[in-house]
């Protein structure tokens, strides 16, 4: 089995109740409420932020020189692309830039990138590769899921198909196979991976949960 199957079976209840979460559901039938879609917009462009700065030092930490283009690349594209993405996202429901730049993390928000910014910094490049494994393969089948309870074009349409194009394909299947190289060049860190991916799909899910419950600070 290759590693990156391992860490799904591993994580497997946490993919089923992502999957049934009702934020992918409603979001998928296109009756989502807006409020909860423009928080997710605003929190995960805040997310996005410390998700490229995980690739960027994970590619410092890479030890040949095309994981370090890779990694790099990603980071690049992320900071480059996606973040256009969900400013394009945000322009529709009336958001600028200044406001999406401006906004105060939820706790949800900071626990997931505190949680990749500190296995970062500290982790070896086997842990990166599980921390950041869970976004990249769960919002592809997370996608995939939407699509297949679609029935027609809605306002949530352009979400789905961002996240089921052949280019985060491809991205996600070399975030596959990275997981299997460090899964097979340090059988020691099997452990630690499979730690940091759970932990990973977790706040996964716990921020479908964040953007549905609109989450925020009391005080």
């Amino acid at each position: 089995m290759a590693f990156s199957d391992d860490l799904l079976e591993h994580g497997s209840h946490v993919w089923e109740a992502q999957l049934e979460h009702p934020f992918v559901v409603e979001l998928a039938e296109g009756i989502l409420d807006e409020d909860a879609f423009e928080h997710w917009v605003k929190q995960d462009y805040r997310y996005l932020l410390d998700y490229a700065r995980l690739f960027s030092i994970a590619g410092g930490k890479a030890r040949d020189e095309a994981t370090m283009t890779h990694l790099l690349g990603v980071a690049h594209q992320v900071l480059d692309h996606e973040m256009e993405l969900h400013r394009e996202f945000a322009a529709d429901y009336g958001i600028s830039v200044d406001e999406l730049e401006g906004v105060e993390k939820a706790p949800t928000c900071i626990a997931y990138t505190s949680f990749l910014v500190r296995t970062a910094h500290e982790g070896s490049i086997a842990e990166i590769a599980g921390a950041l494994y869970p976004c990249m393969q769960g919002y592809l089948d997370v996608a995939e899921h939407m699509a297949d309870i679609a029935t027609e074009e809605h306002r949530y349409t352009p979400f789905i198909e961002t996240y089921t194009s052949d280019e985060f394909r491809e991205a996600t299947d070399w975030c596959r196979e990275f997981v299997d190289r460090c899964g097979e060049r340090y059988p020691g860190e099997h452990e630690a991976m499979r730690e940091a991916f759970l932990t990973s799909a977790k706040l996964e899910y716990r921020f479908w949960e964040m953007a549905y419950t609109r989450e925020g600070w009391a005080l």
